[in-house]
């Protein structure tokens, strides 16, 4: 893709010190520091105060996705320890249905130490709801760099989710360098997370507590949430010098038709909390594009490819993209249809040209990450190096449990 190729990844590093990275969240969500970005210009305040910077009448969008329990530790009778680290499921292939399982089901998986794990089952019993459950898995097919597991287990009366609400351990990032806590469990998912499934928190909207929500209602504010399965590519540093080599990873998400509703009502006046929520959003827009296309392919389920974003035709259609959004609306209630299943490759690279996303709520990410291309893609090429020296500046906290943006200049 052309874009992409004139794109040096070499351009979108800088030094990250171990001690910035911060290990813990801070005790209370909201007492982060929140980094104001507004036409070049970058101020601090509070996270507790977000809701002053944001225009009343507005919308806010969150991801309400829930992190679960993703890694789960068997021992072998040689006294070897396997961590097999659920990544998304194989069969059933829907993550409700897949945690909804009684008896058994597949999923694409990491297996840690798994030299020491050639073949046959593991096997291990855990107590749920004061019954003995007795798990076993097995090795399927290799999958590249990762296999398919099988797990089954012994009582009806319990669901896989049950089995990794009370067997794993909650995936926290592996660039904290530390072991899961139980208070992790609390503080890595976010206040208003529903509907399980990844296996990353999406940490822009760790900061939130029930008071900010309510500060942000009071300027009638509308709240909305769609919902992204964080995968654990999203920690997968750009190793190539040309970022059009990377191939980005595929993620799950769900639009319904109330959302499409709001960001009409709201649009050109939506503030968006946190990359995935801008995959998602954006990934609406080429699913809307293609149903303007092909109205008559009649599906609830639609897959976005790495740098579809980018081709002539959707740029045309931009031109246009309240009206494409009306008609993608429109489309649904015709046909009946109040849910768009998704995946998404999309790969927001400096270039693109947003649709949705006006104002967007973020964290700090990584050197050489995707996440960073996605904001240089917002703010500019040249302000993301500036909101992060101002950062370092001002002694904020980096990645996952550390401190926030808020940019408006659009």
């Amino acid at each position: 893709m052309e874009l992409a190729g004139q794109i040096n990844i070499n351009e979108y590093d800088y030094n990250l010190p171990y001690d910035r990275i911060a290990k813990y969240p801070l005790t209370k969500r909201d007492s982060s520091k929140l980094l104001i970005g507004k036409d070049s210009n970058y101020t601090q305040d509070k996270f507790l105060n977000i809701s002053e910077y944001l225009p009343a009448d507005s919308l806010i969008v969150f991801n309400n996705t829930r992190v679960i329990n993703a890694r789960m530790h068997f021992t072998k009778e040689t006294g070897a320890q396997i961590e097999v680290f659920c990544l998304q499921p194989i069969s059933p292939i829907d993550y409700s249905l897949a945690l909804a399982t009684n008896t058994k089901c597949s999923w694409n998986c990491l297996v840690g130490n798994n030299k020491k794990w050639k073949s046959g089952n593991l096997t291990k019993t855990i107590k749920i709801n004061g019954q003995n459950t007795s798990i076993s898995i097995s090795k399927i097919q290799q999958l590249e760099n990762s296999f398919e597991i099988l797990f089954e287990w012994d009582n009806p009366e319990i669901h896989f989710s049950d089995i990794l609400e009370n067997s794993g351990d909650i995936p926290i990032p592996p660039y904290l360098n530390r072991k899961s806590e139980d208070k992790d469990k609390i503080t890595y998912q976010t206040i208003y997370s529903q509907l399980q499934g990844s296996v990353a928190a999406p940490t822009a909207g760790l900061h939130f507590t029930d008071n900010v929500i309510e500060k942000i209602q009071k300027k009638n504010i509308t709240t909305d949430y769609v919902t992204l399965h964080v995968g654990a590519g999203t920690f997968h540093p750009i190793k190539t010098d040309n970022a059009a080599e990377h191939e980005m990873h595929t993620e799950h998400f769900i639009i319904t038709r109330n959302n499409i509703k709001n960001l009409i009502d709201h649009f050109g006046n939506i503030t968006v909390v946190g990359t995935t929520s801008v995959r998602s959003l954006e990934s609406l827009f080429i699913i809307a594009c293609k149903v303007y296309d092909d109205p008559k392919n009649i599906t609830c389920e639609f897959q976005i490819s790495q740098w579809e974003a980018y081709d002539n035709s959707i740029e045309i259609l931009k031109n246009r993209k309240l009206e494409i959004l009306k008609h993608l609306n429109n489309w649904m209630e015709e046909n009946k249809i109040e849910q768009l299943n998704c995946s998404t490759q999309i790969m927001i690279v400096p270039g693109y040209k947003f649709v949705f996303t006006n104002r967007l709520i973020t964290n700090f990410h990584q050197p050489k990450s995707t996440l960073l291309l996605l904001l240089a893609a917002f703010i500019g090429e040249q302000e993301w190096q500036k909101a992060y020296k101002f950062a370092f500046d001002n002694e904020f906290r980096f990645l996952s449990y550390g401190d926030s943006c808020l940019f408006l200049n659009k």
